[in-house]
């Protein structure tokens, strides 16, 4: 069995009709899938880039600040 992932306007009646038929034709099923959640790697790497760019916006806000102050 083979997946396929179909994107599309939900606004768009047209859309809706023809994904509607597919569906119809009993050749399709339809499965709500959800994401994934992170691995704790992927939020602790997260979590370090969201430090690194805090600690970089500092450095950088400090830099201009003290040369508009001179």
């Amino acid at each position: 069995m083979c997946t396929v992932t179909l994107e599309y306007n939900q606004n768009s009646a047209l859309a809706r009709r023809k994904l509607a038929a597919l569906l119809a034709t009993g050749l399709f099923i339809q499965r709500d899938v959800k994401p994934d959640a992170p691995t704790p790697e992927e939020v602790e790497a997260h979590r370090k880039s969201i430090q690194d760019f805090l600690y970089a916006s500092k450095i950088n806000s400090a830099k201009a600040f003290a040369r508009h102050l001179k």
